[in-house]
């Protein structure tokens, strides 16, 4: 389990570069469109405010004129005002309150909208770099931190600081002695807030890389259950998890202790203004009106000290998100679109590699070095080799996954570089070792919802892998849905939905890497015999570590440690006596059960 690797991660340059107030500037231009719902929003955050600051106007003026005369007739046009008051407060709360929340919401939804965009945009090595939770943070939790800052923490804080200055100038109206007295105050409580602030932000941050330590340890051991109790590692995994948890426990209990600490020490500062008022007040001849109308103002003051604390949390994480988001979105993508593009309708003649050579690291290391070979059209290449030779990288440039560093690949003497990625990757159909099922019915995976692609073409290219054989059998055929990770199906049948895939998008070009791997010699046989046929006209190019699915290809590419070191037919390779011939006869070796040295 690496949690740190995801809380702990390094601050990016393009993070460094963004500063705060930058990062949360370039929130404004989605708002610019709401303006107008906004200033309406600010009117009623305004008018709301100030009336939380009327009534204990109102209850000091009860008081004094009607309660020390027995008016009750005044007495009752105040307590109406009051009440009426409070209505018009809570409608103007809720009515801002939604308001707001519903421009959040549209604003967050562009802001995801643009994230999904420009994610999609991004090449390959960019997620070869940053781990799938990492960018899921980034475009679930980041924003919902944002969200929060723009509908609840920045009206909260406007709305406090518009509270505090009327509190303090209608005490200053009305008895400037006792409000003077009541500002001594104010440093002891600005102080107390930066000392909370920084003893509980780091805590906070060790709190929820706790948390984060507690959900990977508990979803490691759900997705790997069979192996715990196959291997009677239970008291293992629970110690784990205890562990985890208790550590969790005491950072929660000490932030817990330090916030009640805190808030304590502010209320017995409240209590000390109260007492200030009953001490000095009838010193400064102030009538029992006024303070009991300071004091009702003085807890008022105290709602914005504790949002204030209460939200220190959230602002940091919302101005850390704003700087992850934008950091993201100025990513530029490595691979660049030709300026110029070349129109390109599909394979005529050959695709061609001239002395590649590719680094994923850009250190000197190469995981293909000076490839050159062709791949005519009507034509199978297969690569052999060990596992991390380069045969995979092959693949991977020829869709423009990667640009070599060296070299050029070329398609009908075209390089690639200079055809539109849509049009280039549109004529190619890739299937893989490892299968990836979507959400939704069968049909949906095997089309991926194209309108281009009818049901009768989807059914014609699964019956040519023999997908139609299994689905007919079930309930609800092609409308079946796909559990996850395509759990209701066996490994040998997502095989297979994957080639009806490949094969239904009626490619000039089939990659196959390792792609019969997962099924079993008779519907291997099957797929081999269909493929065959479909290879007819078609350029393919085939990958395989077991070498009986390659023996009739046109041409075999023997590739060790990026570099091809044999090229031939499977006769032409085994009369050569080389390395491919000592990898073939290992491999039968093995299955005869003859023990055989490397």
């Amino acid at each position: 389990m690496e949690t740190a690797f995801y809380e702990d991660e390094a601050v990016s340059a393009a993070e460094k570069e963004i500063s705060s107030r930058r990062a949360l500037g370039k929130l404004l231009p989605l708002l610019h469109a709401y303006r107008g719902r906004l200033a309406i929003c600010l009117a009623a955050l305004i008018l709301f405010t100030g009336l939380k600051i009327v009534w204990p106007v109102l209850v000091r003026s009860a008081i004094d004129a009607a309660i020390g005369k027995t008016d009750w007739a005044r007495l009752l046009y105040y307590t109406a005002a009051i009440a009426g008051i409070q209505i018009v407060s809570l409608g103007l709360w809720y009515f801002q309150r939604l308001k707001l929340e519903i421009i959040g919401q549209d604003v967050m939804l562009r802001l995801k909208q643009q994230l999904y965009d420009h994610l999609l945009s991004l090449g390959v090595d960019f997620f070869d770099r940053n781990p799938v939770g990492r960018l899921m943070a980034r475009v679930e939790s980041d924003t919902e931190s944002l969200r929060m800052l723009f509908t609840n923490t920045a009206t909260m804080i406007i709305g406090d600081v518009i509270l505090v200055v009327g509190i303090y100038a209608v005490m200053f109206y009305y008895e400037w002695r006792l409000a003077l007295v009541l500002v001594c105050f104010v440093p002891t409580t600005a102080i107390l807030i930066w000392v909370f602030q920084k003893v509980t932000t780091p805590r906070f941050y060790k709190l929820r890389k706790k948390m984060a330590e507690v959900t990977a340890t508990l979803t490691e051991f759900l997705h790997g259950m069979s192996i715990v109790q196959i291997f009677h590692r239970g008291v293992w995994a629970r110690h784990r998890l205890y562990r985890a948890n208790w550590e969790k426990y005491v950072e929660d209990r000490d932030i817990g202790i330090t916030v009640v600490l805190f808030f304590n020490v502010v209320f017995y500062i409240e209590y000390l203004k109260v007492g200030a008022i009953l001490l000095l007040g009838p010193l400064f001849g102030v009538d029992f009106g006024t303070m009991v109308m300071f004091i009702i103002l003085i807890w008022q003051e105290f709602e914005p000290i504790f949002h204030t604390s209460e939200q220190l949390a959230t602002i940091q994480k919302a101005i850390a998100g704003g700087r992850r988001i934008f950091a993201l979105l100025t990513e530029e993508p490595n691979l660049k679109e030709a300026a110029k593009p070349v129109p390109w309708d599909g394979l005529k003649e050959a695709i061609r590699f001239e002395n590649v050579s590719f680094s994923y690291t850009n250190d000197g290391t190469y995981a293909l070095r000076n490839a050159t070979f062709d791949v005519p059209v009507g034509k199978r290449v297969a690569l052999a080799g060990v596992t991390g030779g380069g045969k995979t990288t092959i693949i991977s440039l020829l869709l423009r996954l990667y640009d070599p560093q060296e070299g050029r690949i070329t398609v009908d003497g075209i390089d690639i570089r200079d055809i539109r990625l849509a049009d280039l990757r549109r004529k190619f159909a890739l299937v893989l070792q490892d299968i990836l099922l979507f959400p939704g019915d069968i049909r949906a995976n095997i089309t991926l919802e194209s309108d281009e692609i009818a049901d009768e073409r989807m059914i014609a290219a699964s019956r040519v892998v023999d997908v139609d054989r299994f689905v007919s059998r079930l309930p609800q055929g092609y409308a079946t849905e796909v559990s996850e990770k395509g759990a209701n199906f066996s490994r040998g049948e997502r095989q297979l939905l994957s080639f009806a895939r490949a094969l239904v998008a009626d490619p000039d070009v089939l990659l196959l890497d390792e792609a019969t791997s997962s099924v079993d010699p008779e519907t291997e046989n099957v797929i081999q015999h269909s493929l065959s046929a479909l290879m007819q006209g078609r350029a393919s190019i085939v990958i395989a570590h077991r070498l009986t699915t390659i023996l009739d290809s046109d041409q075999i590419l023997v590739i060790r440690r990026g570099e091809i070191v044999e090229r031939g037919t499977h006769t032409e390779l085994i009369l050569q006596n080389g390395y491919y011939s000592k990898l073939f006869h290992l491999q039968f070796k093995h299955r005869n059960g003859v023990k055989a040295s490397a």
